[in-house]
């Protein structure tokens, strides 16, 4: 006896539709252009298979049993999505990529990145997105281990870590600069300036984790032998020292409205506020130019006021 997944097929799906929407065998046949023996036989064969009665033949109608109706219901679900999935594998066919994963630093911007994305999906593509949060080395380390294709906001190039042999390409986006911030009711508010790193080793840090997950992690502007609380990206950085749980380097577009709200100070220290170069990267197929979906994500940094959108408009500004 055939099994549910040999009967069930477009065809058969779409013939018990068919019979459905005429109300009889012998009009399903006709419009099928079939025998009415050879269409009540396949639907015989689907009926065996699924143990069900899909119609009552009792009558001259064909009428749909509450079984035949849930299938039909399904029936029409299932031949939309077989549509749709033929139309994507046509327009994958075309150069796009069935699938575009982006790591994306904590320190992007994540309004201008959606509105990206919104734009993106405009197009009607048939790739699918995926976008990953990562934070320091981690950015770098997805792309480079296969699980990225586009990485935003990464702290070091491809030229410096070598990695032009992997099939490793990166443009620099852009600089962001940092700033010194505590809450108004740290201590450190109020502490004389310029902070010396023996002034900051007595009070906690905030940190944000480096996602990195083989070979050694970035720690960035820590005082040896302080106290430091670990959090896992930079906006979850910002929020602890919105709540008086320490101090640190924060991006400077992030912290200005706070500050310029009240609800963070500034504060000068000895050491110098750190100024990092913000790359995209992305990784080179090894036959061929890249997909037309990382194409156009691409193309979207040749444009100044996107890269700065993306480090300096975040929520607030």
């Amino acid at each position: 006896m055939p099994s549910a997944r040999d009967v069930l097929t477009p065809d058969a799906l779409a013939m018990l539709q068919t019979v459905a929407a005429t109300g009889s065998f012998a009009g399903a046949a006709r419009a099928l252009n079939l025998v009415p023996s050879a269409l009540s036989y396949r639907v015989r064969q689907i009926e065996d298979a699924l143990d069900v009665l899909l119609f009552d033949r009792s009558a001259r109608q064909a009428r749909i049993t509450e079984a035949g109706a849930e299938l039909l219901r399904e029936a029409a679900r299932l031949l939309g999505e077989i549509d749709a999935v033929a139309n994507r594998v046509k327009r994958v066919a075309t150069g796009w990529e069935p699938m575009l994963t982006i790591a994306v630093d904590s320190v992007i911007a994540r309004d201008p990145l959606l509105d990206l994305a919104t734009a993106f999906f405009a197009l009607d593509p048939p790739t699918r997105l995926k976008l990953r949060d990562e934070t320091l080395l981690g950015t770098i380390e997805a792309l480079t281990s296969g699980e990225a294709d586009l990485a935003i906001g990464a702290v070091l190039d491809a030229a410096s870590l070598a990695f032009t042999a992997t099939g490793i390409r990166s443009r620099p986006i852009g600089e962001l600069c940092f700033v010194y911030a505590v809450a108004p009711h740290h201590p450190l508010a109020r502490l004389p300036e310029p902070l010396t790193d023996a002034v900051l080793r007595q009070h906690r840090a905030v940190a944000a984790a480096d996602s990195v997950r083989s070979g050694p992690s970035m720690t960035v502007n820590l005082v040896g032998g302080q106290d430091v609380l670990t959090v896992p990206s930079m906006q979850a950085k910002l929020n602890a020292q919105l709540h008086g749980l320490g101090g640190g380097f924060l991006p400077e577009p992030m912290a200005r409205p706070y500050i310029e709200a009240g609800h963070l100070v500034e504060r000068k220290t000895e050491r110098q506020p750190p100024l990092a170069t913000m790359h995209c990267a992305w990784r080179v197929r090894s036959a061929g130019g890249p997909g037309r979906a990382l194409e156009w994500w691409l193309a979207q940094f040749e444009h100044e006021a996107t890269r700065r959108a993306l480090l300096e408009r975040h929520r607030g500004r």
